[in-house]
């Protein structure tokens, strides 16, 4: 079964019902002095630490609250930067003013759910004060490190499990089991540390905080349960693994520090559902690499750093080590907004999730319409291949060009040597007769 425009539709309606529900509604960050761009363009600046938050009434920084991070979605941050920023970490005054000229049309193209049609509403609220107060608005991207604002290339054994992957948003595969999906289009996770960025939709986070613990709850898929302590006998014995990892925390000064071990590791080429993991970094947030096919390694590591900046924002930075997948570490660097206002609702993800099963229905109908000589496949075009190109823009480049089309690649090129993204390889032959592609 070629892609058909299912999962375009589950995005939008998805989007649109979090936009019905107050996704759409901007909080204002308190850092009016953070719009003053460095004159350093290139150096990336430290985190801000002469703000001190309150305490609990147990002693420990008080970080409770409702932080999401639609603001970075509806403004279009992009994950990795725009290659027309180069190695700049900091946007032009020129660049800066095409973001707030973008924020205050997307203002202006607001309708109040009472006058729009449909679900969900168009447009955005607040979203033009926000970009003009936000320290994260005069940064070029979320990814800090390395200095060229992209992930680093993949070790060769890793860039050949992340060909040889398999999900709903492969280009080239049929789906013959529930083994040809990735597990957040099975319901289970948008992988670790993905689940802490950006998506198209659902981007609430909830801290709680008890003597001795921290948790952050994710509107979509998610909940982390963290002790606060340095006790060694909280780290997990090598071998048990998790969706989110086992994390840790201590405070250094007024910053959380979180360092996370033992992630579920694996990859999307195995047909062995136990050997599968999800992808450190999901193709939902914009600008991330394609195909949600990337493996994690046992030794997979992150040190998160929680730094409230002021009353109402928090500077989240995450760094992510797997020796065996990624050629060097990696660091990304965003800002959590307070909205207290914001209502979480409850992500009923799998029940009645049919879609795998349907998936699974209508491919095999398809690979019977191929034998039977019904449908040409060298006529077909695969929808998923627009997921290989890069379809989110950053309005502080310039224009938005034109929409993607036929061509593969990362930011709307093919990658250089190395990089990851860009072209998968063509299926084997008799891959579309129903024989199973990479396996």
């Amino acid at each position: 079964m070629k892609r058909r425009a299912f999962r375009s539709a589950l995005l939008a309606s998805a989007f649109a019902v979090a936009t019905a529900l107050g996704a759409g509604v901007v909080a204002h960050p308190t850092a009016a002095a953070a719009q003053q761009a460095p004159k350093d363009l290139n150096t990336i600046q430290p985190v801000p630490t002469d703000y001190t938050p309150k305490k609990t009434p147990w002693g420990d920084y008080d970080f409770r609250g409702i932080w999401p991070i639609e603001n970075l979605n509806s403004a279009h941050i992009l994950f990795q930067r725009p290659k027309e920023y180069g190695n700049r970490q900091y946007v032009t005054d020129e660049e800066f003013q095409r973001r707030v000229d973008a924020a205050k049309r997307s203002d202006g193209n607001y309708v109040s759910p009472d006058k729009a049609k449909g679900v969900g509403t168009p447009g955005t609220q607040g979203l033009a004060d926000w970009v003009q107060h936000s320290a994260l608005m005069r940064r070029t991207g979320m990814v800090i490190s390395p200095a060229n604002g992209q992930l680093p290339p993949l070790t060769p054994k890793a860039e050949k499990l992340f060909e040889q992957g398999r999900s709903s948003w492969t280009p080239g595969i049929e789906f013959h089991w529930v083994d040809d999906f990735d597990t957040w289009d099975r319901c289970i996770s948008r992988g670790f540390p993905a689940s802490m960025f950006p998506f198209r939709y659902n981007n609430g986070i909830r801290v709680f905080q008890s003597p001795g613990y921290i948790t952050i709850v994710l509107e979509m898929l998610g909940t982390r349960v963290i002790p606060i302590s340095n006790d060694p006998n909280y780290k997990w014995p090598k071998g048990v693994e998790s969706w989110m990892g086992n994390s840790r925390a201590h405070w250094e000064g007024k910053t959380l520090v979180i360092d996370t071990s033992n992630i579920k590791s694996g990859d999307s080429a195995s047909h062995d559902g136990l050997k599968r993991a999800a992808s450190p970094v999901n193709v939902a947030t914009q600008n991330a690499p394609p195909f949600n096919t990337t493996p994690t390694s046992p030794q997979a590591h992150t040190v998160e750093r929680l730094t409230m900046t002021g009353p109402d924002t928090i500077t989240y930075e995450v760094t992510y080590t797997d020796p065996e997948v990624y050629t060097a570490p990696w660091t990304a660097r965003l800002e959590w907004t307070r909205n207290d206002k914001y209502e979480f609702y409850e992500y009923a993800c799998a029940e009645g999730d049919e879609q795998v099963r349907n998936y699974i229905t209508a491919s095999k109908a398809h690979i019977q319409q191929i034998s039977s000589g019904e449908v040409d496949p060298k006529k077909e075009r695969d929808m998923r291949e627009r997921y290989a190109q890069q379809f989110d823009y950053d309005p502080g480049t310039g224009p938005r060009p034109g929409a993607p089309g036929g061509g593969r690649g990362q930011a709307g090129a093919a990658p250089a040597a190395g990089q990851q993204g860009g072209a998968r390889p063509a299926p084997p032959a008799g891959a579309a007769a129903g024989q199973r592609p990479n396996g």
